[in-house]
C-alpha cells in the first residue's frame, strides 16, 4: 500500500474518534473544563440530548474516506474499469479487506486507548469506564 492509502485510513480513524477527540484537545489547550468537555463527549458519545445521529454519521464518513482512498489507490495501480477489477479480482478484494481492517483496529487503538490514556491524564472522568477494568 502507497503512502496516500495510509493518509486515508489514519485519517478515517481520526474522524471515527470525532466523538472523544475534541474533549481531549478542548481540555488539553485548556478550551473547557473538565466537566464541560466530560459533557460534550457523553452528548457524542452516547448520544444524549438529541445527537443519536453524531457517531454514526462520523463512522460511515469514516467507511466513506477508506473507499475514496481505496479508489484513488486502485486508480493510481492502473485498475480503471470493472474489466480490470474482475482481471484483478483477488488483489482489489484483499487490499480492501487489508485496508477496513487496519481502518477498525486504527480506530480501536485511537479511540479506546490513546484518547483513553489522554482523556484520563488531563483529568477527564473515564477511568473507571476504561476497557482495563
Amino acid at each position: 500500500m502507497d503512502k496516500g492509502l495510509w493518509k486515508w485510513i489514519s485519517s478515517s480513524a481520526i474522524v471515527a474518534s470525532m466523538c472523544c477527540l475534541p474533549s481531549v484537545i478542548m481540555v488539553m489547550f485548556g478550551l473547557a473544563s473538565v466537566s464541560t468537555a466530560a459533557a460534550l463527549s457523553d452528548t457524542l458519545y452516547w448520544g444524549k440530548d438529541g445527537y443519536w445521529w453524531f457517531r454514526p454519521t462520523m463512522l460511515g464518513i469514516a467507511g466513506v474516506l477508506v473507499t475514496v482512498g481505496l479508489v484513488s489507490y486502485f486508480r493510481n495501480q492502473g485498475v480503471c474499469t470493472l474489466d480490470d477489477v474482475k482481471r484483478e479480482r483477488r488483489k482489489v478484494i484483499n487490499t480492501s479487506l487489508l485496508a477496513f481492517t487496519i481502518a477498525i483496529i486504527g480506530y480501536l487503538i485511537f479511540n479506546y486507548v490513546v484518547l483513553e490514556i489522554l482523556g484520563i491524564a488531563v483529568g477527564l472522568p473515564w477511568e473507571e469506564d476504561a476497557f482495563w477494568n
